[in-house]
């Protein structure tokens, strides 16, 4: 009251109704007055570890000295402990997003070594937005989309035909964008389809690099593969997007042998053919082709999205965003590709934490087309969080929320129900130690 009426008697008679009371009163209830953000800091860094959302999860929730969390997640099947290293942004002002992930981004790798960083850069997006009380996606710069399209991972079969009715009731789902896995394992026991040397893992398992296995596709078995993606093809038709992943450890040739013989049934992109590292053989590929390419969910930070948009080595970009940076870094790899004329696809395989992440930043980068979910037929996945739609993805798509930060809460009673290990975001004091005393800088 006090306030109210200094503003009103220190305001001039033309501006006064500006200061009314009803419009002071309104101000008031869009302003969150539990948090000060000036004053924020972190205390702690807990982590809770979902099994089986099909994959490992650990969700991480970073506390603060008003009371107020943000939640981020580590990328699926990869180690807490990424997170818990992360220990020196004890005492910091998480409103800081932007300089904080620089000050520990060295600290995370490619592959799910970037998957710390990534789950600690969410979580402070989300308290940034509670505490300023807007959703993460206007902090970005806005939307450009209200739902977030989705395609869904499917359980494979051998037989065509049974692959392909369960991709037509995805269709029925509501899904408008089809992928489907079509490895060199489903030709392996067909004499004349592939060769290689005795003893070489055929199922893509290898640790070697596609180019270092000598398992090679023939005519053959090329054509076998693409009659199979005939058959799915007729069955959920002509019209929806489909694409294909997992194609197993071939060389580049065979590579686009096989490309060769999938044009006819128009996919919508071709994934990972070779190490996404690769971007001159990337290159070779593609000019050779007539059917997209797209990588990315193992680059962490926009340098290796960059290399290949600039050669043109791919037509899409595919980051994870548990992987890739997290959310900033994420929307500024998709504002990039964008200006070489690539289109941003998105790579997720976690819980529903992770998930809205993705959802903010695809709703704030322009040349985003589809984001991946494996979890649509996990019965509990919904149940782990509170605040959104349910269910999360309806008829293939993701609405957008509009409440603070991510836009979640956990349930924690489900999420008690799904825990890897005992332990429910207990706290982390052994972590603590020696946080300053450490000197990383990467000059002199």
């Amino acid at each position: 009251m006090k306030r109210r009426r200094f503003l009103m008697s220190g305001m001039a008679a033309a501006a006064a109704p500006f200061w009314a009371e009803e419009t002071l009163e309104a101000m008031m209830q869009h302003t969150n007055t539990a948090s000060r953000p000036s004053e924020l800091k972190i205390t702690d860094l807990r982590v809770a570890t979902v099994a089986r959302a099909p994959m490992t999860c650990p969700v991480i929730r970073i506390d603060t000295n008003q009371g107020i969390y943000g939640l981020g997640e580590v990328r699926d099947g990869a180690s807490k402990y990424y997170a818990l290293l992360l220990n020196r942004i004890l005492g910091e002002n998480p409103c800081d997003v932007d300089r904080i992930f620089r000050k520990i981004k060295q600290f995370g790798f490619h592959a799910r070594q970037g998957g710390g960083v990534c789950a600690i850069e969410m979580a402070l997006w989300d308290l940034a937005g509670k505490a300023h009380n807007v959703p993460v996606y206007q902090m970005l710069g806005g939307k450009f989309r209200d739902r977030i399209r989705c395609y869904a991972d499917t359980t494979e079969s051998d037989d065509p035909k049974i692959y392909g009715e369960r991709l037509r009731k995805r269709k029925e789902q509501g899904f408008t964008w089809l992928k489907m896995d079509l490895g060199i394992d489903l030709v392996k026991n067909v004499p004349g389809t592939l060769t290689y040397p005795a003893g070489e893992d055929l199922a893509g398992g290898s640790r070697k690099e596609h180019m270092f296995t000598g398992i090679e596709i023939t005519h053959k078995g090329a054509e076998l593969m693409a009659d199979f993606v005939g058959t799915v093809r007729e069955m959920v038709g002509w019209e929806i997007p489909l694409a294909m992943d997992h194609f197993g450890h071939i060389s580049v040739h065979s590579c686009i042998r096989l490309a060769k013989s999938l044009e006819k049934y128009n996919p919508a992109w071709l994934e990972d053919m070779v190490p996404w590292q690769r971007t001159d053989l990337l290159k070779e590929i593609k000019e050779h082709i007539d059917v997209p390419l797209l990588t990315g969910e193992d680059i962490y930070l926009k340098e290796g999205f960059l290399e290949l948009c600039k050669n043109h080595a791919v037509d899409l970009i595919h980051p994870d965003l548990a992987t890739s940076g997290g959310i900033l870094e994420t929307k500024k790899i998709g504002d990039m590709a964008q200006e070489y004329g690539v289109g941003m696809c998105m790579h997720f395989a976690g819980t529903p934490v992770s998930c809205m992440a993705n959802v903010h930043c695809a709703a704030a980068t322009e040349n985003f087309l589809v984001l991946e979910n494996h979890s649509v037929d996990v019965p509990w996945w919904n149940d782990l969080v509170e605040g959104v739609e349910k269910p999360i993805v309806s008829k293939g798509f993701i609405k957008v929320p509009e409440k603070p930060g991510l836009g979640i809460t956990l349930n924690d009673e489900a999420m008690k129900q799904h825990l890897l290990e005992p332990g429910y975001f207990e706290p982390t004091p052994q972590w603590d130690k020696d946080s300053y005393r450490i000197n990383d800088r990467l000059f002199s």
